[in-house]
C-alpha cells in the first residue's frame, strides 16, 4: 500500500490548504482521457459481452409463512450461491419511496465543494467516510467513482442520523433521517435472508439470524462519474466483498458485472429489485460451501451511475467459525479457514491487503503468519 500516492493526470487536480491533491467525480468527468493511475489491466477492464441469468427470487411467500414458498427461495438462493454467491430479490418489502428518497439525497453530500467532502475523509485504517478515488490509500489501478460510507447497528441510538448532523453539519439532518431508516430496512432484510440461508445450508434457520442482530454494517453511497475511455478504466476492480452479505440497489444505468464461467456478465437492473452478494465472512461461516462473489463496476462515457450499498458485517470481536455439521459436509471433512474476527480480517484489509478475489485464502495465510510484518500473498488472481 503506498502512502501520499502520486497521480499523474491531465491538469491538476484541486489542492488543499496543506499541499494535499484530492478527486472527485466533477473533476474526474473533465478528463478527456484516463490518467495512467486509472487505468486497468485488459484483462480486468475487458468489457462483459453477456448477460448473467441469475435468479430473481421473490419474497413474498417467506414473509407471508408459506412454508412451501420459503423452501423454493431457499432452494434458489442455495444454487446461486453454490456457484457464483449473487442473486437478485423481490418483494422485499423494503418501501419503494424510502428507496428513491435516498437516492434523491445522494447528491447533497457529493455535490459539496471538494474542501468541505474531505473534511470527513476516510481515516487511514477505518472504512468510514468519504473517499475519491481512494488515492488515499492507492497509487495505481485508481477506482473512477467516489465514496461515503458511514456505520450502522440497529438499536435505540440513532447513530446514523447522529453522525449526519453533527459531523457533517445541521444542514444534513434530513439525509442523515433517511440513512438511519433506510439502514435500518436494509439490516432487517438482511436478517431475513440470513433465514433463507441457513435453510439452503440445512443448519438451524435462526442460526445466523441471532448471529447477525448486533451486526455494525456499513452503509455507503456510490457516484460513478461519466468517463470519456470507459474501456481502459472501472468504477470498481474485480474483487470479492470482504463481509458476509451486501445489499446493493443500483439505478437503472446499469454498470455491475459479475464473473462466471470464466468470463464476466453484466447484471441488467430489474426494477424494484434488489442485488444480495455473498461475501468472504460468510464463505468462511460455511466453510467455503457457499462462495463469495467476484464482481465489479464497470463505467460508461454518457450517463453517471449512483448506487446504494449495506454491507452487514458481525460485530467485531464475533467469532467466526462454521458449524460442525457444515464441515463435516464439505469435500474432506475439514474446516477450511481458521477462527478468526471481523476486527481480524478488517485490519488485514484496511492496512495490509488490497481486496481481490483471492482476499480471504490470503487473509488465512496472513492470519496463519508468525512473521505478519513480512506477510507475501501467495494466492493470485485466476486469469479474467
Amino acid at each position: 500500500m503506498a502512502s501520499s500516492p502520486s497521480v499523474v493526470l491531465s491538469s491538476p487536480p484541486p489542492t488543499s490548504k496543506d499541499g494535499s491533491r484530492f478527486i472527485d467525480s466533477n473533476y474526474l468527468q473533465k478528463q478527456s482521457h484516463v490518467p495512467a493511475n486509472f487505468k486497468w489491466p485488459e484483462e480486468d477492464a475487458a468489457s462483459a459481452q453477456e448477460e448473467l441469468n441469475a435468479p430473481v427470487v421473490d419474497l413474498e411467500g417467506f414473509f407471508n409463512g408459506d412454508v412451501v414458498a420459503t423452501e423454493n427461495a431457499a432452494k434458489l438462493i442455495r444454487s446461486s450461491c453454490l456457484r457464483h454467491g449473487f442473486f437478485q430479490v423481490t418483494n422485499h418489502r423494503v418501501d419503494a419511496d424510502l428507496i428513491q428518497l435516498a437516492y434523491d439525497h445522494v447528491d447533497d453530500f457529493f455535490n459539496l465543494p471538494i474542501e468541505e467532502k474531505i473534511k470527513v475523509q476516510r481515516r487511514p485504517g477505518s472504512p468510514y467516510g468519504y473517499s475519491g478515488a481512494h488515492m488515499d490509500r492507492f497509487s495505481s489501478n485508481l477506482p473512477w467513482k467516489e465514496t461515503f460510507s458511514f456505520a450502522f447497528q440497529d438499536g435505540p441510538d440513532k447513530i446514523v442520523a447522529d453522525y449526519f448532523k453533527f459531523t457533517i453539519s445541521k444542514d444534513f439532518e434530513q439525509t442523515g433521517l433517511v440513512y438511519q431508516k433506510y439502514s435500518e430496512a436494509m439490516h432487517s432484510l438482511s436478517l431475513s435472508i440470513m433465514e433463507l440461508l441457513a435453510i439452503g445450508l440445512g443448519v438451524d434457520r435462526m442460526l445466523y439470524r441471532e448471529f447477525f442482530e448486533d451486526a455494525v454494517s456499513i452503509m455507503r453511497t456510490n457516484l460513478y462519474p461519466t468517463c470519456q475511455e470507459p474501456n481502459l478504466s472501472l468504477g470498481t476492480g474485480p474483487h470479492c466483498d470482504p463481509n458476509a452479505l451486501t445489499i446493493l440497489h443500483q439505478d437503472l444505468v446499469g454498470g455491475l458485472d459479475v464473473f462466471v464461467d470464466n468470463k464476466w456478465h453484466k447484471v441488467r437492473p430489474v426494477l424494484g429489485a434488489l442485488v444480495i452478494n455473498i461475501g468472504d465472512v460468510f464463505a468462511a461461516l460455511s466453510n467455503g460451501i457457499y462462495r463469495s462473489c467476484l464482481h465489479r463496476a464497470a463505467v460508461n462515457s454518457h450517463k453517471e451511475r449512483r448506487s446504494l450499498v449495506f454491507f452487514m458485517c458481525p460485530r467485531a470481536d464475533k467469532v467466526v467459525k462454521p458449524a460442525e455439521e457444515l464441515v463435516c459436509k464439505s469435500e474432506g471433512g475439514t474446516r477450511k479457514f481458521p477462527d478468526f474476527t471481523w476486527s481480524d480480517l478488517l485490519e488485514f484489509t484496511q492496512n495490509h491487503y488490497r481486496v481481490n478475489e483471492t482476499t480471504l485464502e490470503n487473509f488465512t495465510d496472513w492470519f496463519l503468519s508468525a512473521d505478519r510484518s513480512n506477510f507475501k500473498p501467495t494466492h493470485f488472481k485466476t486469469s479474467h
